[in-house]
């Protein structure tokens, strides 16, 4: 009989899950908050009881929470994290830092417990320095910004965040006999079973996996078959089982594999996750009106901490205020990662349930506010940017305003620098006029990124540090009489802007000014020259050395000839996708 209880209640877990997951889908809000939501409902303490075995839930969610955190394990690059620059490192370690340290001071003011066997002073701030990798990563992607300067600095972060968590779950199971003697052997069991995990990932898995990497199945059950092995050696030397499963897939993250293991696993993961959060929303109690007044204390204060610990330190290093203000806006929101280390916590009977409750829907409210905030950082950080210049922080340019006391005119301005202007730069760099004098002397930059600026000054080559979305900075830049206006941003990575909106202001500020602009699609750069661009620059067609030497051409010579042949072999192509 209870072998049917379990499958019933398995079934209809998964059933309500999946309707509340195509609301929140419908109205483009997180996943995890339609599982939760579906725990609430079928739940005996919000809901309608339709679940009163809990424990049955849990044991199956169980495998998915072990699975979740192999796969986050796999996604750390040790690589990349160990050269990894100056400032990731830094604000990486500094961030969780300072975040919990507030964290503990704050809420032991409001009350909350730090000692005599209970921590949830420690558990709130511990979960309230930890952001979420699922949305950040998700929506950065969709908006084409992991690979910008913020964008970088934002998943750095992250990974970093991933490392302190790993050292908190090795202390977990020994909190409540915090002696320095148990916190030590507590680290030393945990880099002993780090040490062991690498070196027989080393010599051991890598003969292993390269002896079965053609047969798919093998792959995949050699993997999982790790993670519980690494997971059930930590349960057994008194870590838990789930720091086991976040280093058995770090022991896995540099081999070429880890991303065919992460394609299969997570489709068994997604089944016993949704199954977890479930079973986290089945514990939720019933809000009481000074529960939700903490969560929403909780929720202002995790926003505020995250500006206080990042962008100080980013803006410290010369990151300008743009780069250090956007990774704040990505990160304010508690991770899901943090509801996993409250359940571990409550069931070592560490925290109070109701604690449980307010990191529920703290969860909940900054998930569904971050959504926001993400997709309009630009927005966001251009408002308070300004506030943060009047009351004296100075960005990265020297200058009292953008472009103000430009040296001299130049005769080609580069309105924005990502890595297609990297490789045409790179052509210019070797390329001289009539005269023998380098064309790269000629060249303006207006960009944002400080390390482009900080890169192209080492080049002697003239940087405006301004955003190009920007009427102010346009007209400051003062290119009234420049010859060339290059823009080869596509409209899918310009924010606040597009390149028809660039080539009109231009045309305005600059009338006599040959203009290049660029487009992704066939359609759009017919549409760009019949609103009067000289040259459009399609990135998949045209290669850097070409539009290095239509640069070098525009400045003697106007670009008509090119302009009327580009436009005859474009509305001759008969391309499948334009």
């Amino acid at each position: 009989m209870h072998e049917v209880n379990l499958l019933s209640n398995i079934g209809l877990a998964i059933v309500v899950a999946t309707g509340f997951a195509l609301l929140a889908r419908a109205f483009k809000q997180p996943l995890l908050l339609a599982y939760l939501a579906a725990g609430i409902v079928l739940g005996p303490k919000i809901g309608f009881g339709l679940i009163e075995d809990e424990a049955s839930i849990t044991l199956i969610s169980e495998i998915g929470l072990i699975l979740l955190l192999f796969i986050i394990g796999l996604e750390i690059d040790l690589k990349k994290l160990l050269s990894a620059g100056r400032t990731l490192i830094i604000s990486g370690i500094s961030q969780f830092l300072i975040c919990t340290a507030l964290g503990i001071g704050f809420f032991v003011l409001l009350g909350f417990q730090l000692g005599g066997g209970r921590f949830d002073a420690l558990y709130l701030a511990v979960a309230m320095a930890l952001s979420s990798t699922m949305i950040v990563v998700k929506i950065l992607y969709d908006k084409f910004e992991l690979t910008t300067l913020p964008g970088r600095i934002t998943l750095g972060i992250l990974v970093f965040q991933d490392i302190w968590a790993i050292l908190f779950l090795s202390l977990q199971p020994n909190l409540l006999s915090p002696g320095v003697s148990t916190i030590l052997l507590s680290f030393v069991k945990g880099a002993g079973l780090v040490l062991f995990s690498l070196s027989v990932s080393r010599y051991l898995l890598a003969h292993v996996f390269s002896f079965i990497a053609k047969i798919p199945e093998l792959l995949l059950i050699t993997a999982v078959a790790w993670c519980f092995l690494i997971s059930g050696i930590a349960d057994e030397v008194g870590l838990s089982k789930e720091m086991g499963a976040l280093v058995a897939g770090v022991s896995l993250s540099t081999f070429p594999y880890n991303i065919d293991v992460i394609a299969k696993v997570i489709n068994i993961r997604d089944f016993f996750v949704t199954l977890f959060f479930v079973g986290l929303g089945l514990q939720i109690p019933v809000p009481t009106v000074s529960l939700l007044a903490y969560a929403a204390v909780a929720s202002t204060f995790l926003v505020l901490t995250r500006f206080l610990s990042i962008f100080p330190v980013l803006h410290s290093m010369k990151n300008g205020l743009r780069a250090s203000l956007i990774p704040s806006i990505n990160l304010s929101q508690m991770s899901e990662f943090s509801l996993v280390i409250a359940s571990l916590g409550l069931g070592f009977n560490h925290i109070d349930p109701q604690v449980v409750g307010i990191l529920t829907f703290v969860f909940a409210i900054t998930s569904v506010a971050s959504t926001y905030m993400i997709q309009y950082n630009h927005e966001i950080q251009a408002k308070i940017a300004p506030v943060l210049r009047r009351i004296g922080l100075r960005d990265i340019d020297q200058q009292p305003a953008a472009g103000e006391g430009a040296k001299e005119q130049k005769e080609i301005v580069f309105l924005g620098f990502f890595r297609e202007a990297s490789s045409i730069f790179h052509e210019i760099e070797s390329i001289r006029d009539g005269n023998g004098v380098p064309l790269k002397d000629k060249v303006l930059v207006v960009d944002f990124n400080p390390v482009v600026h900080c890169e192209l000054t080492k080049r002697d080559v003239e940087c405006i540090y301004g955003d190009i979305s920007s009427v102010d900075t346009l007209m400051h830049a003062h290119f009234d009489y420049s010859k060339t206006l290059v823009c080869t941003i596509p409209d899918s990575v310009l924010r606040g802007i597009t390149n028809e909106r660039l080539l009109n202001l231009s045309r305005r500020l600059c009338p006599q000014a040959r203009i290049i602009v660029t487009a992704n699609t066939l359609q759009t750069a017919l549409h760009l020259y019949r609103q009067g661009a000289d040259f459009v620059f399609i990135p998949r067609i045209h290669s850097a050395r070409f539009l290095a030497e239509i640069i070098s051409h525009s400045l003697h010579e106007d670009l008509d000839r090119y302009r009327d042949e580009e436009m005859t072999h474009l509305m001759d192509r008969r391309e499948v996708l334009d």
